[in-house]
């Protein structure tokens, strides 16, 4: 991780092939493409990969949160149960829809609690928003179970775990849609762009027209398309479909790499009794983009984190203080300050993100550290890498 590590000849000619037509848009244009649909195929082969009927690629992770909101007629004065550690992007989705996040705890998982979940149900609470963190997964199957029960609508982000799976299942795939992000410190990178998948036709006849302007892509002349609902412009351009599609073929060993980095890695971070690592419900579907593991306490976990930086181990990440990735930092979130003006119902009738407190959570976050797995290393970078990790850990603990 991230696949801009290894971008080869295989982007390259996927891109000279969209240059060589001269049509960057993913629609129409049929004879000047000559039979060339990078988005489509990239669609298709993501979609069977995944094992879901469908697959609509878009212009980034965030808009795959949006499409798939919007497709599930989530909106004004709606709640949404989402994990406090997690891109922004993710509250910043529901806040668009119109809908009211609700934050609940985390457990070891480093994702949403399922237990937590429950005691967050509210009257009003229409769908949970699991995020799959750091390329492992959350306890999924729990997770989906409760939302049948509950009859909730349950969208998964798996923006940061494409290629992880859950006992043989992709992630993305056990709620009523699923979102990616190929962004360009994913795994798989597009430059820039998302999708969102799902096994419900409707669903993704809804996406792929809110996509775009409510067109519904009937026939083959797009000055006569239909528009059956208001949309906006959350289209993906050949260019970027074309560097996903060549990343997305490499996916296969992009993962045998990272999982192999990362044992090495952690069969050396085990051998300290302190230590103790992140819960994986099921490590054989790790994608394997992070080791996540826990400190004792909080002094020692930030300690650690502050002594590897120094000792030049790149890469690694103390999430507690992160301002992109915990609620705790986030304090434009918190004092809800928008360029664009909140509905009402968001402002008068919400929780108080300001005094909200997740002490599970942040017991949790404070003790925990994230080394990135690189896809470039050799084997001498990662013997380096191990010396000095055993070094800063010897002396911490």
């Amino acid at each position: 991780m991230p696949g801009f590590e290894i971008f080869g000849v295989e982007e390259r000619r996927e891109v000279e092939d969209v240059l060589d037509t001269g049509v960057l848009f993913r629609y129409g244009f049929d004879q000047a493409r000559r039979g060339r649909w990078k988005a489509k195929t990239f669609e298709s082969e993501l979609a069977e990969r995944l094992g879901v009927g469908y697959c609509y690629l878009c212009s980034s992770g965030t808009a795959s949160l949006s499409l798939a909101l919007a497709s599930c007629g989530i909106g004004s004065d709606d709640e949404v149960i989402v994990p406090p550690f997690t891109f922004i992007a993710t509250i910043e989705a529901v806040l668009l829809a119109g809908a009211i996040p609700v934050f609940a705890e985390i457990d070891e998982t480093l994702c949403l609690a399922p237990d937590a979940i429950e005691e967050a149900i509210g009257p009003r609470t229409k769908a949970v928003v699991p995020v799959h963190m750091c390329g492992s997964m959350a306890r999924i199957d729990e997770i989906e179970n409760l939302c049948r029960q509950e009859g909730l609508i349950l969208i998964e982000d798996a923006c940061q775990s494409v290629g992880a799976t859950f006992r043989g299942k992709a992630l993305g795939t056990f709620g009523q849609m699923g979102c990616f992000s190929f962004d360009p410190v994913k795994t798989i990178t597009c430059g820039e762009g998302g999708a969102v998948v799902t096994n419900d036709k409707n669903l993704h006849e809804i996406a792929e027209a809110y996509a775009d302007h409510g067109h519904d892509h009937i026939g083959n002349d797009r000055g006569l398309e239909g528009h059956e609902i208001l949309g906006t412009n959350l289209r993906i351009s050949e260019l970027n479909a074309a560097v996903g599609l060549a990343q997305l073929r490499k996916l296969d060993s992009i993962l045998e790499t990272q999982r192999a980095h990362k044992k090495v890695l952690k069969d050396a971070v085990a051998q300290y009794d302190d230590v103790s690592f992140r819960n994986t419900p099921d490590p054989e579907g790790d994608s394997a983009t992070f080791l996540s593991f826990f400190l004792p306490d909080e002094s020692r976990a930030r300690k650690l984190a502050k002594d590897l930086g120094r000792a030049g181990v790149d890469g690694c990440f103390y999430w507690y203080d992160n301002n992109w990735h915990y609620l705790r930092m986030w304090d434009h979130f918190k004092k809800l300050r928008s360029a664009f003006r909140l509905p009402l119902s968001l402002l008068e009738d919400r929780p108080d993100y300001e005094k909200i407190e997740l002490p599970r959570s942040d017991s949790i976050m404070s003790r925990v550290v994230s080394l990135q797995i690189k896809l470039s290393w050799t084997q001498q970078d990662i013997s380096e890498r191990i010396e000095k990790i055993a070094d800063v850990l010897t002396r911490t603990l």
